[in-house]
């Protein structure tokens, strides 16, 4: 509820968990690794279940607009379908159109408050994985303000 970050350990581990049983075409990662200690670890990890990493997609968009998005979400609670008051908002007649369910709910981290301090995290931990990511070739920043189809044709090509 702080915004605190969950520790390396947890996140690795449950990334193994999923990978190893995984037979799959692949996978993303959302936020992940946030610090070289955690790129280092994934690396390690993907080589003994033999997989490797083919592509970073850093996703650029300005503070204010991030908050702005982030504090409008919300979430079903039967389906997760995905809802935004700017965006995408809960229809009128309050039901989901993916269930037809009408609990809808916001995490508790997704206020101004928090998302500060997980910006405050991202800017003091991050930036060094830019050039770790850009020396490997694998980088590709795009612009996340724009649409979601805009946005994905970017971080494919």
């Amino acid at each position: 509820d702080r915004g605190d970050l969950v520790t390396d350990e947890i996140v690795i581990g449950l990334i193994e968990e999923k990978l190893s049983g995984a037979n799959s075409g692949g996978f993303i990662f959302d936020g992940f690794p946030r610090t070289l200690a955690q790129a280092d670890a994934l690396d390690q990890l993907l080589e003994r279940v033999g997989q490797s990493l083919d592509r970073v997609v850093e996703m650029q968009v300005d503070d204010n607009a991030l908050v702005a998005r982030i504090t409008a979400r919300s979430t079903c609670g039967s389906c997760g379908e995905v809802y935004n008051d700017l965006a995408k908002p809960i229809p009128e007649n309050g039901k989901c159109t993916n269930c037809g369910a009408n609990d809808f709910q916001r995490r508790a981290d997704d206020n101004e408050e928090s998302l500060k301090q997980r910006l405050m995290e991202y800017y003091k931990k991050t930036p060094p994985l830019i050039g770790y990511y850009y020396a490997q070739g694998k980088i590709k920043s795009v612009d996340g303000l724009g649409n979601i189809d805009a946005v994905y044709r970017k971080s494919v090509v």
